[in-house]
């Protein structure tokens, strides 16, 4: 796999004097030395692999990865890839041992189910807000309609017969017993 160089670079350091007379240059002393060397009480040299990825100035960065990969292991795996992958993959160790640290037995796998879980729970609660959503629109149309179709339709006609007395002989709310006045108290009553 072919990548660009992205990533930290690391100068390889020649010693002047020492070039002409060895084939093998010594590695010159870097002024401040990085997190993961400053940790490991050594010599961080300028052809260090951890240099670049664990600066002096965020030491718990490469201490939080020390402690779930160990120091002997993140420098061989990072050895193994390419410098354009070795940012990110230290940025994966790092947050990986966050993971294993907050939660030893699942690590990410444990944050990654209860993001899914999470995810599910909302896309449920999503698709019943949008039945109730739908619901109320189809309430919402009912009612227009049926508000429409009111206004649409002619008020009710009424019979020529019942047009000619105030009260309809078939009402049976109102009786016209104005002509059955029998007895003579009725009669006083209603005079």
């Amino acid at each position: 796999m072919k990548c660009s160089d992205t990533g930290g670079t690391t100068a390889t350091a020649t010693n002047s004097a020492d070039s002409s007379s060895s084939s093998r240059p010594t590695p010159a002393i870097v002024a401040s030395p990085c997190a993961a060397c400053k940790i490991l009480r050594r010599r961080c040299a300028e052809t260090c692999v951890l240099a670049p990825y664990f600066p002096p100035s965020e030491p718990l960065k490469f201490t939080i990865a020390h402690r779930v990969f160990g120091a002997s292991n993140i420098i061989k795996f990072l050895q193994e890839l390419p410098e354009c992958q070795r940012a990110d993959a230290v940025s994966s160790m790092v947050y990986e041992a966050n993971a294993r640290i907050r939660d030893p037995v699942y690590g990410c796998a444990g944050a990654i189910c209860q993001l899914q879980k999470q995810v599910s729970e909302l896309q449920a609660q999503l698709a019943e807000a949008q039945a109730d959503l739908f619901n109320m629109q189809c309430q919402q149309a009912n009612l227009v309609a049926f508000i429409c179709r009111g206004m649409a339709q002619p008020p009710p006609l009424v019979d020529d017969s019942q047009m000619g007395s105030p009260h309809s002989s078939h009402d049976p709310c109102f009786i016209d017993d104005t002509n059955n006045l029998s007895s003579p108290w009725e009669k006083a009553l209603w005079a």
